[in-house]
Order: C-alpha cells, then structure tokens, then sequence
C-alpha cells in the first residue's frame, strides 16, 4: 500500500461519520491482536492543555533516556503530526519526529484488511478516528516505546483511546465547557465523561481545584479504587514571565519552560507531577532530566511567535477558559501595547464567549473564515465581534488578505496575535511564511 492509498482510506472512512462508543473499536484492536495491551500507557483526558502538558511529559522521559511515543488530535500543521516519537540523541537533545509516510501505509495495511472483515462479519465499518487510533497505537508498539502516550479526542468514556484497559496512569488536564452538544451542558456532566478513562486501581493526577470537577473526579476514584493526587499551582513559587523562558520554583529546584504562556506554568505543574507519580511506580526519572526535558520541550501553535517588530503571535485558544488563559497572557507580557487579531473560528464553538473575553483588549479585529467546512463565516465573526469593542472590525475573508491588512500601518512595537481555531492556524502559518515576513 502506498502513503497516497492509505490516506485515501481514512479519508474514505469520514462516510461513517463520528460515532462515540467503544465497540466497534474493541473489535479493530482484537483483531490486530490487541497491541494497546503490551504497551505502558499514559492516558490524558481533558479540554485544555493536553498537548502542552503531554510534550513536556514526553520531553522530560525522553531526556531521561527512554522512547516515548505520542498520539495528539487534532494535527494542526501536518498529518503526520498526529503520531509523534520522542528521544534523546546521540548529543543529548531531545528530538521529536512525525510517523514516517511509511509507518503510515504499512500499519494501514494492515488495518484495512480487518475493517473490510468487520463488514463482512455484520460489524460497523470502523470510523476515520478510530482508524487512526489503532494506527497510532500499532505503530508505537512496532516501534517498541518504553511510554505511549494517548490524549483522548473527545470526552474520554466513550473516545476511541478508551479501548485500553490497563493504563500506568491517568492525567486529567484542565476541564471546561466544550463540546456540549456531545459531553453535557454542565461542568459535572463535562468532567464525568473525562473522568470515564479512570480504571480500576489506576492511579490518576489533575490540577482542576474546581470542586464540582473534583467531586466527580473523587467519587469516580473512590468507585474503581483509584489514587487521586490533586495538584495546587500556588506549589509553583517565584514564577516569572519572559518571552524568552518561564522560570518557576518547584520542590526546591528552579525550572524552566521554554512554552509560553500564563498557561503553561499550570501545565508544567501537571507534568512534573506526572513524573512523580511514575517515580514512585518505579520508573527512575532523574532531577537533570526533569529540567533538561522541561526546558526542551516545544509545542508549535500555542502562543507562538512567528516573527518580531512588530510581534506576530498564534494562539489556539478555540473555548471559553483557552480565551480566558490568552487574555491574561497577552496582558502579562506586552500590557498596554496596540494588538490587532486575526480571528477565525468553527461555527460549533462559543465564539460570543470568546470575543467577550477577547474583543476589549484590540486595538483592531480582523475576521477571516478558516478553510474548514465548519468554519464561521467571517462575515458573521465580524457581526459578533462589534458586539463587544469599539474598535474598527474588518471582514478579511481569507487568512492572505488578514496578514496585509495587519501590517498595514503598523508599528514595530505592535502586537498581532492570529488565535481561534487550532485547524486554521497551518494556514496562518503558510501565508505568513509565504508573505516574507516569518522570522
């Protein structure tokens, strides 16, 4: 099978839609011998912060010296970037790579074969998602990982990456309010669906100090018998931002991040604690690795500078608490400054909520409409955004025209920042590049 083919093959899948629930993805893994069964898991559930708090975790295992695969959703920038492997090279970097296009079609064609069985059989064809996470999953074991990491797609009961049964441990980051037209229009109902991935006698970590999210998480514990450690971020002391690194103390030692982000300090809390918690399950992890990892570890697209004078930032900040986060990271580094936005969102997400939050601080909002066939409508975004600013509101339509009316007229001190949907940021990415202007 060639890499064209098997795309072609998951892409073909989208017909069978989105479907939560775990059967027919328990039968694909049966069939391919239930590779999730030989692997050392760590599952992270969560509405923000997977990512960030998973590149960190891997960042420092790999420092330490063990291979660490990674499954995220969604690929922001390339497809491949869904399967990631992380290591230390041979000069004591940490280096992370894609799935090769290769690893793509071999494991697919393996896949194939079993779905089209299932058909047969009077099983439902598997969907696109749940493809991909048994892709994920057989390459990480092909390629023998010490640590699999899997961040669950959607909710976390009934997600795909559900189908393990046997996790080292469960990570829950920060809950909010998203995806409510399938996981429950309440915070409670929200976080009972991410606290579906806790297993029985499986240790599990969080930072969420919200007590309606941690009244589910801790009856969900005490029910399957599992350890809950609540982390608390006032445990971060003389934390300080700089765009150049975050610096925080932790246990006594000094660290540092390289990400970004008012955010980030809670993620790499998590993440720190994470690694205790494999410590303590006999896993060796040493102080130089832990902040040799940490200061290692990247994350493309979450408050990420692209180029300098005048600043150009992108942010996937696509719900409510991310919105929340952004704002105050905006104001914690560059105070006063103009800032112009760049905004393109999916029509299912709370973009009013979003702009409340947001559209105070700009000095000029630019909409655009995402190349996505959920994407809002520009036209529309621009219509919302007058609700909350009286700033000037321009409808760009696309992300080209957005980056030159961004430019035009502004000063070397300035700040565009281009956030919304994660699947628009690559074009945000593309454009500015081919614009000449990417540092």
């Amino acid at each position: 099978m060639t890499y064209e083919e098997a795309r072609a093959f998951i892409n073909d899948s989208n017909q069978y839609g989105s479907k939560l629930g775990l059967e027919t993805i328990t039968e694909l893994m049966r069939r391919l011998e239930n590779p999730q069964d030989k692997l050392k898991i760590i599952h992270v559930a969560g509405t923000n912060g997977k990512g960030s708090t998973t590149a960190m975790i891997a960042s420092i295992l790999a420092a330490e010296g063990y291979f660490v695969g990674r499954y995220i959703s969604p690929a922001v920038f390339t497809y491949q970037e869904r399967v990631q492997l992380t290591k230390k090279s041979t000069t004591g970097e940490v280096v992370n790579e894609y799935i090769t296009k290769d690893g793509i079609s071999d494991t697919i064609a393996m896949i194939k074969p079993a779905c089209e069985a299932m058909v047969i059989e009077g099983f439902s064809h598997p969907t696109s998602f749940e493809i991909e996470t048994a892709m994920a999953i057989l390459h990480m074991y092909h390629m023998n990982v010490d640590f699999a990491i899997l961040e669950v797609g959607l909710g976390g009961r009934l997600d795909a990456t559900n189908v393990i049964q046997h996790p080292i441990c469960c990570v829950i980051t920060s809950i909010s309010r998203d995806h409510m037209q399938f996981l429950g229009n309440t915070i409670e109902k929200i976080a009972k669906e991410k606290a579906g991935i806790i297993k029985q006698g499986v240790p599990v970590i969080t930072c969420n100090n919200d007590p309606s999210i941690l009244t589910v998480l801790k009856d969900t514990c005490k029910e399957r018998n599992s350890e809950l450690t609540v982390l608390d971020e006032t445990e971060l002391l003389h934390l300080t931002y700089h765009l150049d690194a975050t610096k925080f103390s932790y246990h006594g030692q000094m660290y540092e991040i390289r990400m970004l982000g008012e955010y980030q300090g809670e993620n790499a809390l998590l993440a720190l604690g994470t690694i205790d918690l494999l410590q303590s399950l006999g896993y060796e992890i040493g102080m130089a690795a832990r902040k040799e990892g940490l200061a290692q570890a990247k994350w493309d697209g979450r408050f990420e500078i692209l180029a300098k004078e005048p600043y150009f930032i992108i942010d996937g900040a696509h719900n409510e608490d991310a919105a929340l986060h952004l704002k105050k990271t905006l104001q914690q580094y560059f105070g006063n400054l103009r800032v112009t936005y760049i905004v393109g969102v999916l029509a299912d997400k709370d973009y009013g909520k979003i702009l409340e939050h947001m559209a105070p601080l700009a000095h000029k909002i630019i909409t655009v409409t995402p190349d996505n066939e959920r994407a809002l409508a520009s036209s529309q975004l621009a219509i919302e955004a007058k609700k909350y600013c009286n700033c000037s509101v321009i409808d760009a339509h696309t992300v080209s025209n957005a980056i030159n009316i961004s430019y035009d007229g502004a000063n070397e001190e300035d700040v565009i920042l281009a956030f919304g949907s994660l699947s628009y940021l690559s074009e945000v990415k593309e454009a500015l590049f081919r614009s000449g202007r990417s540092r």
